[in-house]
């Protein structure tokens, strides 16, 4: 197997993020729940995407890009946090975004401005029309003496998957320091990569990601880790039910769900954390009903992996 250190790495994020135990939702819910806190690591308002990043962009840099192309919602973490480490590198940021959700000067987009990148909102559906904008418009770059790395939506490729490999290292290594053995882990889940990362080095434990978008992920998850394990050159062969998509998306992608606001509001109030109310806010909120329906079998604990997004709340009304 090959160290995550033989790859291109550039350090962009502030790690260990931290990881402890919720106290006051342990007691109430009679097991200990843990939430890892990759909403903290340093980068613009954090997320799990950083982690991802630091080996895509190596990557970039390496080949000699200098500019960074990548798309999402409008409203997009990963489009943000992909401004902000490429301002920390000096590259140029273009965001190609879907015309979809909050579209106002708010929340991410005010971020994506003050990073300096270049926004274009585009009426498109399809990522693939989309990934053809890119080619084109760099393409004229590129003529112009440029060299474009494009970054699918979710930054979700085998080397980004492997980018969370060193997230679910460090989660290891930190359960192992408190004592805790880990049952379950859940995240949300809007393009894949976290969840592989989280299924390709956690064997033993059960990943369930919470679907924010639609889409194939009971596929396109397995794929992504056998395809970073390839690049890490270890086997995979995930043992049976270690993984599971639930599907809580609500009224649609980047649309909140008034499902949910109690279950925000409930660790707002309790341990002092912010969710959003379009990803994180919808995973921990489907994570919580799962576990009040008995769904996290045996006597081990919950982690919750908090991927960012908080930004979001700047953006969108907690709907009631």
């Amino acid at each position: 197997m090959r160290n995550l250190h033989d790859l291109p790495r550039v350090r962009l994020g502030v790690f260990p993020t931290p990881f402890y135990r919720l106290d006051w939702l342990s007691e109430q819910y009679g097991r200990g729940i843990w939430i890892k806190r990759d909403d903290l690591c340093g980068v613009a308002l954090g997320g799990s995407k950083v982690r991802k990043l630091e080996f895509v962009l190596a990557e970039a840099l390496d080949q000699g890009c200098d500019t960074v192309f990548t798309t999402g919602g409008a409203q997009s973490n990963h489009a943000a946090l992909t401004a902000a480490c490429a301002a920390r590198l000096g590259m140029k940021c273009i965001l190609l975004l879907k015309r979809r959700g909050v579209t106002e000067h708010r929340g991410n987009l005010v971020l994506d401005e003050l990073f300096g990148a270049e926004v274009r909102l585009l009426d498109m559906d399809s990522y693939d029309e989309i990934y053809a904008e890119m080619h084109r418009i760099g393409g004229t770059l590129e003529q112009a003496g440029h060299k474009c790395c494009y970054i699918p939506v979710g930054a979700s490729t085998a080397l980004g998957a492997v980018g969370y490999v060193s997230g679910a290292r460090e989660i290891a290594v930190q359960a192992m320091a408190a004592g805790v053995r880990l049952g379950h882990i859940v995240s949300a889940t809007g393009s894949g990569g976290t969840a592989a990362g989280l299924l390709l080095f956690l064997p033993g434990v059960k990943v369930t990601g919470i679907a924010v978008d639609s889409g194939p992920f009971d596929k396109i998850v397995p794929r992504l880790a056998g395809e970073a394990a390839a690049l890490l050159e270890c086997p995979f062969q995930p043992e049976e039910n270690a993984f599971q998509m639930v599907e809580h998306m609500g009224p649609g992608y980047a649309l909140p769900n008034p499902e949910d606001t109690p279950y925000i509001e409930e660790l707002a109030r309790t341990e002092g954390i912010l969710l959003d109310p379009v990803y994180t806010g919808k995973a921990f909120a489907g994570m919580m009903q799962l576990l009040r329906r008995g769904a996290f079998d045996g006597q081990d604990d919950l982690l919750f992996v908090h991927t960012g997004g908080t930004a979001a709340l700047f953006a969108i009304d907690l709907p009631r």
